[in-house]
């Protein structure tokens, strides 16, 4: 079980996109076509890489094993926790927007959709990782200690272990 649960770190940065862009694709035809069945899998996926990284999401496992290795793009290694974070965001999301729409409120859903379809376009399409920005104000706030992220915190040693290869 132990191998199981946890969250990689470091993280892909190229898959981590990439996922973004099934969460993109998948909310926005949950949107179009009032598909309620597809936010529970939406929602479920957030789930299982909050606990497990991609090791119980479909979409985690279909980036990770299939598409990551056949696009062209260079890893690029990026701390674990902020995007741990920004998946527990998209769980709130997609969680409340289930919600919403199985109590029959499906504008405020596709509302709530809509949002994270912004957040998730900007990480897939321009890196930009609004869930991993406000990891980082909660950190510089005090609110989530820095013993929880200290490569993230810690930009010298980030570059110590970018140029040594270490990880």
């Amino acid at each position: 079980m132990r191998k199981l649960i946890g969250f990689p770190n470091p993280v892909n940065e190229v898959s981590a996109r990439l996922v973004a862009t099934g969460v993109v694709t998948m909310a926005a035809v949950t949107v179009a076509f009032r598909l309620t069945w597809l936010l529970a899998v939406l929602f479920y996926g957030f789930v299982a890489r909050v606990l497990t990284g991609p090791k119980l999401s479909p979409l985690g496992q279909l980036v990770t094993r299939q598409i990551t290795p056949r696009v062209p793009f260079k890893e690029k290694l990026v701390p674990g926790p902020p995007k741990r974070f920004a998946q527990a965001v998209g769980v709130t999301f997609s969680g409340t927007a289930l919600v919403l729409a199985l109590t029959h409120h499906w504008f405020a859903a596709q509302v709530v959709l809509g949002l994270l379809i912004v957040a998730a376009s900007l990480e897939a399409f321009v890196g930009l990782c609004l869930g991993c920005k406000a990891f980082a104000l909660l950190m510089r706030a005090g609110v989530i200690p820095e013993s929880v992220c200290e490569e993230c915190n810690n930009i010298g040693l980030r570059r110590e272990l970018a140029s040594t290869g270490a990880r």
